[in-house]
């Protein structure tokens, strides 16, 4: 069997930054509220004007990392792509992907679970690339979340955390089992959908949903935060230690551990709970927001491109988010 590693990663954010004393000019809250909960210090939104799009901001980061892999577009071979906020509702945006980038008819494959949607995009790529059906696959998570939030008093302890963006990479076929993704672990806990969810419209309540007066708020997202948090921080520890006994390593030998960036305060308590150096953690939240599916990608990228991650290197991504889902995935760069 083979196995799969990344070979090229790339990320793009808009150029438009939303600083949280924007935010404070038409929201009832201040910067030292939004950081002290959050972390947050500003997020980037899309601009309609410059028409980007999960999409288009998708095929930004995936052209990046596609060069850095070294390979021209015509080599890959497969696309998976995670995000909640696609272009259209349908068809995915995998297929716009492929478009975009001018590739041939190749597969594209859309991955709906939310902040975890990299995580399972990777899972997914991972077994296709082992049981040798492709040999390189592009992997995508892209958000543009800032056209459905509400952005007024009313929805702040949500309008005040989510950004736009885009992170890729790019997996390939390799013959070593003893580097690229060593694990994958994935879970799903259903019957809390609806204490983090957007649940109108939807195809059987659509147009009265759009319809109604403002006071019908089920069109924009809803968490239920203090129980998110709890779990979060729960789910994120199993995940990280499935991961960890799976390839018979500690929280010692993580050269770098990469959670989604939900909130700072829940990755400052998986860093205690583990006893990670700060060396060993990586969090940008406070530049871009929770970018849900896009943001372990994004911080990835980013974490490459500053040296933060070398050869040999353990990686661990984690993800917690709607659905419940989560997962963790374990590399060796």
């Amino acid at each position: 069997m083979y196995n799969s590693k990344v070979i090229g990663t790339g990320h793009y954010v808009p150029q438009t930054v939303i600083t949280n004393d924007d935010l404070a000019k038409t929201i009832d809250t201040t910067d030292s509220w939004i950081q002290e909960r959050t972390g947050i210090k500003e997020r980037r939104w899309a601009s309609k004007e410059l028409g980007e799009t999960a999409s288009t901001m998708a095929v930004k980061a995936s052209e990046i990392a596609i060069t850095k892999a070294g390979l021209e577009k015509k080599e890959i071979d497969f696309i998976v792509f995670a995000t909640l906020s696609p272009d259209y509702y349908f068809p995915g945006g995998g297929v716009q992907i492929q478009h975009l980038l001018g590739m041939d008819t190749i597969g594209a494959l859309d991955v709906r679970t939310q902040c975890s949607g990299f995580i399972y995009a990777i899972s997914v790529a991972d077994q296709f690339i082992k049981t040798g059906m492709y040999k390189n696959i592009l992997v995508v998570g892209s958000e543009a979340q800032s056209g459905f939030i509400d952005k007024t008093t009313r929805g702040r302890n949500m309008g005040v955390i989510f950004g736009d963006g885009a992170g890729a990479v790019v997996l390939t076929r390799t013959e070593d089992n003893t580097k690229g993704v060593l694990s994958t672990h994935l879970h799903s806990e259903g019957k809390f959908a609806e204490d983090l969810a957007l649940t109108s419209p939807n195809p059987s309540n659509w147009t009265d949903i759009i319809e109604k007066e403002n006071d019908d708020l089920t069109h924009f997202p809803y968490m239920n935060g203090q129980f998110v948090f709890k779990h979060a921080v729960t789910r994120f520890s199993e995940a990280i230690i499935e991961g960890l006994e799976k390839n018979k390593v500690t929280s010692e030998d993580i050269d770098l551990l990469i959670p989604h960036q939900a909130n700072l305060r829940i990755s400052q308590f998986v860093q205690r709970k583990f006893k990670l150096e700060d060396r060993q953690i990586f969090n940008n939240i406070q530049k871009y927001g929770n970018t849900t599916a896009a943001s372990i990608a994004i911080a990835l990228s980013e974490a490459v491109e500053e040296g933060r991650v070398k050869e040999n290197d353990l990686v661990v991504l984690a993800a917690f988010g709607s659905g419940f889902t989560w997962g963790s995935v374990v590399i060796r760069w």
